[in-house]
């Protein structure tokens, strides 16, 4: 079985549609949503779905995934954004490279709605850099095998780049994959603050890390919900 964890705060716009495109995927897996104290309808928007599983944790991505890892019953974990849709038979493209590669953990390739052609280089660019790094970012649905996950001490609860900390870790751990399979990121985030600037942003981000330098301000697109 698969587990698939959606940490959420005030995702009420965007939850509805990720949830429901997500419980017609087909396979044998369970959705574990995280919340960090919304105060909009996430909660009871997700608890209106009868296959989901609402819990509660502090406020922070990794927290609150860390949180659903240690509840799920699955032999893999996949980590979903609020505003992401995963591909057709994303399950069976994970057991298929699991079974053809014995990886341990992997992403999708990215791709962004609406589809602007600058964002469409952004997510092209993004893609080749994961081929080459197999470094991801956690809105191209990352999954790993729950034991590897927690041999590694999980997310490391950080406010900020997470999910490349854990790619490092999972890189050095062991095989890990990027399938062909492209998921579809709503890029609000990008369009609020611009797609230059935000491509910058995360870039900067991306350097400073890479460096060792100190990291001003909140996390790439925190602001916007």
């Amino acid at each position: 079985m698969l587990s698939v964890i959606i940490p959420v705060y005030d995702e009420a716009q965007a939850l509805p549609d990720t949830l429901r495109a997500l419980l017609q995927q087909p396979g044998d897996y369970e959705v574990i949503v995280v919340d960090g104290g919304s105060t909009d309808d996430t909660i009871a928007i997700a608890a209106a779905f009868p296959q989901v599983r609402v819990e509660r944790a502090a406020k922070g991505r990794a927290v609150q995934m860390n949180a659903g890892a240690r509840l799920a019953r699955g032999d893999w974990l996949l980590f979903l954004h609020a505003d992401t849709r995963l591909p057709e038979r994303a399950f069976e493209c994970i057991a298929r490279a699991a079974e053809g590669t014995g990886c341990d953990a992997g992403a999708f390739r990215h791709r962004f709605t609406p589809g602007h052609w600058l964002l469409r280089c952004v997510s092209a660019g993004n893609n080749l850099r994961c081929r080459i790094t197999r470094i991801f970012y956690g809105d191209q649905a990352m999954f790993v095998r729950a034991v590897v996950f927690r041999e590694v001490g999980g997310f490391p609860e950080v406010p900020i780049l997470e999910d490349v900390l854990l790619s490092e870790r999972l890189r050095q751990r062991g095989r890990t994959v990027l399938l062909p399979q492209a998921i579809t990121t709503d890029a609000r985030r990008f369009m609020h603050f611009g797609i230059l600037r935000s491509t910058l942003r995360a870039l900067h981000i991306l350097l400073c890390h890479k460096l060792g330098l100190p990291i001003r301000g909140r996390g790439f697109g925190e602001e916007i919900r």
